[in-house]
């Protein structure tokens, strides 16, 4: 069994603003050392989009500052909140397309991690997603690649419709097109989706979709309302996903609870 750390929507500020009174570098610390202290094999970590708050440079360089001590590989990925740009500023080698946009395949022990770059910096409503055909022709090459392995497929815009009328207008809005070509991959095991700020399962085209809340702030259970920037500090959380020869195990960790001592029942 292999395991995988996901963290989304960290939103990091300059040093000394928060989000709704929350330090979001404070929480991500939090998150990352509790993670690394329970799944010190973990393979591999990987950030899920929305690295940043305001896409502003001194917030990547706290990032990378953050991750200096990681002993574990991390993946990158960009989200509504991020540039490419400034975000290459602090992170050179992240592009691995030679193109700017921020796309990488792992390969692992049966398993293949495909994390793509949904940012649509022209979006006119600032927020949305898109993968433009450059992003889908790679993601082609990358699943046809896989040989026999299964695929995990992390995007920061989900592929479906949460019921969260302001975060679904912001959504990915060319969908229809990437799950089509998961489904003709046939070997897409998983998709892993931030941008919600809440723990949801659903599916599309058949294919499992788990997205993760914030370790920072999240969406409020308001079924329908067209704010998207809602926001109520509830417990922050990381995701943890379990590599089994039967296929993927989601788990969820709100790190931020009060720790508690375990204890038997009859």
């Amino acid at each position: 069994m292999q395991k995988i750390l996901v963290f989304t929507d960290i939103h990091l500020v300059p040093e000394g603003e928060t989000i709704i009174g929350l330090d979001p570098l404070a929480r991500f610390a939090q998150g990352m050392a509790h993670a690394l202290d329970h799944h010190p094999d973990a393979a591999r970590v990987v950030l899920c989009g929305d690295l940043s708050h305001n896409a502003a440079p001194p917030e990547y360089a706290r990032l990378r500052a953050a991750l200096d001590t990681c002993p574990l590989p991390v993946s990158l990925m960009l989200g509504n909140h991020d540039r490419r740009a400034p975000f290459l500023g602090a992170f050179p080698d992240a592009d691995r397309m030679d193109t700017g946009h921020i796309q990488h395949v792992t390969d692992l022990p049966g398993y293949r991690l495909i994390c793509l770059d949904t940012l649509n910096e022209e979006a006119d409503d600032t927020h949305s997603g898109w993968l433009c055909a450059a992003r889908l022709d790679w993601l082609d090459a990358a699943l046809a690649g896989a040989d026999d392995r299964r695929l995990i497929v992390f995007t920061h815009h989900p592929p479906i419709d949460t019921g969260f009328k302001g975060m679904d207008w912001i959504g990915l809005k060319n969908r229809a097109d990437l799950v089509a070509r998961l489904n003709t991959a046939g070997n897409v095991a998983q998709i892993v989706s931030g941008h919600i700020h809440r723990t949801i399962q659903g599916s599309a085209g058949g294919i499992p979709v788990a997205i993760f809340k914030s370790p920072c702030h999240q969406m409020p259970m308001a079924l329908g309302y067209q704010d998207s920037s809602l926001s109520i500090a509830e417990p922050g959380a990381y995701g943890l996903l379990l590599l089994t020869d039967e296929g993927v195990i989601v788990h969820s960790e709100d790190f931020t609870l009060p720790p508690t001592e375990a204890q038997t029942y009859t």
